[in-house]
């Protein structure tokens, strides 16, 4: 599954038992953290231990571009619901 031009931060799907992600979810969150991070910290830690020169200059390609899209990102706000307008209320 390849990534559209100009977005290189794509999902990607594995399977795994439903039981499985589910109490991987729980452990993550015991240790603070969450799925995504823990597997991001996977994959890095694959890279660094097995990768060739090419590998670990994706790997610091990919961190630069994370660094750039999270300082983007800065302070998005909560979604929240949508605010319905008050019926009561003559506009």
């Amino acid at each position: 599954m390849s990534p559209p031009d100009g977005d290189h931060t794509y999902a990607t799907r594995f399977r795994i038992p439903k039981r499985m992600w589910d109490a991987y979810g729980r452990v993550t969150q015991r240790l603070g953290t969450d799925r995504s991070a823990r597997l991001l910290d996977a994959v890095r830690a694959d890279i660094k231990a097995h990768g060739d020169q090419r590998d670990l200059a994706d790997l610091a390609a990919a961190e630069e571009e994370l660094t750039e899209r999270r300082s983007r990102k800065g302070g998005r706000p909560p979604k929240s619901a949508p605010v319905r307008p008050d019926p009561q209320e003559q506009p």
